[in-house]
């Protein structure tokens, strides 16, 4: 890998983690749902006039945003509200394994003793973290997570069955159809909307910003073209680096310090999604060609 790539890869979970804990620094003006919508509206206004309409997929996207994006934030975000960031984003890697069920539930595709034991390691790196008292004493927003992780997952395999769209395409009509879905799950279950957008500060419409347009359209951006140049797997294993990116920044913004079992479980939860996503000598191989965009969003 080029250094500017190796470069650009880093910046990629550098982007990523910190918007996470940005994310819980918006979290203390407004409500998650509603937060979660002003994000998404955000990427869609910067991103749907640069791209076709996709006209024969639209009912498809818009069931899957609503899978995939509405309900998957909604529950990421609503337990992250009680859970600290370390806690969350080691959480959200379970998307990986229940990423891999999903597509062999769904798609047939072969699992393999690697990712089998892969799997297996980080589910039980969950059962360490449940014994956190960050996990006890909140056990539903955990599990709120847990079911983010997996709405997520089973979203990514979906959008497969949409067709090679591109990934900025994808995105930003995601992003058209969750952000009024978002909207109006906020009017229907939360509450103090009006006056958490008449009393925000600054910080949280900064938050606003850099989830939509950095973390977002400007994170993705990156991500493709780098997925353009090299193999899934040189470029996967950098995504690894998120939570570091998030504890660190948490660490920094927010002084929040992660308990040694959070530590010990998520480390577990790691080995086990590097399991997954690293293949033996994939980082010595280069694609001969531009492989095709991956949807995703997070």
């Amino acid at each position: 890998m080029r250094p500017i790539h190796f470069l650009m890869a880093m910046l990629v979970p550098a982007s990523w983690g910190l918007g996470l804990t940005l994310g819980k620094l918006g979290l203390y003006e407004m409500p998650p749902l509603l937060l979660m919508s002003f994000r998404f509206a955000m990427t869609a206004v910067a991103l749907v006039w640069f791209v076709r309409m996709p006209r024969g997929a639209l009912l498809k996207l818009c069931g899957i945003a609503v899978l995939g994006c509405t309900l998957q934030y909604g529950l990421t975000f609503t337990g992250m509200k009680s859970l600290d960031v370390a806690t969350t984003t080691l959480i959200i890697h379970l998307e990986v394994p229940f990423g891999v069920i999903a597509a062999a539930l769904l798609l047939k595709e072969r699992i393999g003793w690697r990712r089998a034991i892969g799997i297996s390691v980080a589910f039980g790196g969950m059962i360490v973290m449940y014994g956190a008292p960050s996990v006890q004493q909140n056990p539903v927003p955990a599990l709120m997570v847990v079911g983010g992780a997996l709405t997520w997952a089973i979203g990514q395999v979906l959008i497969k069955s949409v067709g090679n769209l591109g990934g900025f395409v994808t995105i930003a009509w995601l992003a058209m159809f969750a952000a009024p879905q978002l909207f109006v799950a906020s009017l229907l279950v939360e509450s103090g909307q009006w006056e958490a957008i008449a009393q925000a500060s600054w910080k949280a419409w900064g938050v606003v910003v850099y989830m939509g347009l950095i973390m977002t359209a400007g994170g993705y951006a990156i991500w493709y073209h780098l997925l353009g140049i090299y193999r899934v797997n040189q470029v996967m294993p950098f995504l690894l680096l998120i939570p570091l990116a998030s504890i660190l920044s948490a660490m920094l913004i927010l002084a929040e310090i992660p308990s040694e079992i959070v530590i010990v479980g998520g480390a577990i939860i790691m080995i086990g999604v590097a399991f997954i996503v690293i293949e033996p000598g994939a980082w010595r191989r280069r694609a001969p060609a531009p492989i095709e965009e991956k949807a995703a969003t997070r």
